[in-house]
């Protein structure tokens, strides 16, 4: 497994060892050794999520407040573009964001650290997205943060309005949003 930085250190994306030959691939897609070694961060995932999703649906800009999850993504069907948002007000990359696109293609996975807010918006036809997740999903924990506030500038690489949930099209502005100290 290889690890490319981002421009926010605490967000990482892997890229996993890919056999391939005539007959498609195998590709080790989480290894609790490998990745412990590979980032340094001792790995504690207690919950796996698959979603479907059509081309032009934008899911985010999701985190949890009081049980804050720590993520790894990746798509193993379609394409995504992902991205990651710090929201941890301490932070020297508070409101700066990453993003990247996953693709069955190049079979990269991003991880997402507790303290950010998470999105994807599909650019392929469908797209099946998986993640691990470090805690349990609480919806009372759930906060949104606006996919297109102007105050993070995400530049999200689509030409025609998403297609979003209708707690999505109620996120807050990170103004107004409750962040992590």
């Amino acid at each position: 497994m290889r690890v490319i930085p981002t421009a926010i250190p605490e967000v990482l994306m892997l890229e996993p060892q890919v056999f391939g030959d005539s007959r498609g691939f195998f590709l080790e897609s989480f290894n609790a050794n490998r990745f412990e070694t590979a980032t340094g961060l001792p790995p504690v995932f207690v919950q796996d999520n698959h979603s479907r999703s059509s081309r032009g649906v934008l899911r985010g800009l999701h985190y949890q407040l009081s049980q804050p999850q720590g993520k790894l993504v990746r798509v193993a069907r379609g394409r995504v573009f992902d991205v990651a948002v710090d929201l941890r007000r301490s932070s020297a990359t508070f409101a700066q964001w990453v993003g990247t696109e996953l693709s069955d293609e190049n079979q990269r996975q991003m991880w997402i650290p507790p303290g950010f807010a998470h999105g994807f918006v599909v650019l392929s036809d469908t797209a099946d997205f998986l993640y691990k997740t470090t805690d349990y999903y609480a919806p009372e924990a759930e906060r949104c943060v606006l996919w297109n506030d102007p105050a993070l500038g995400i530049e999200w690489p689509i030409s025609e309005p998403p297609l979003l949930s209708a707690k999505d099209q109620s996120g807050k502005l990170l103004a107004e949003a409750e962040c992590f100290p």
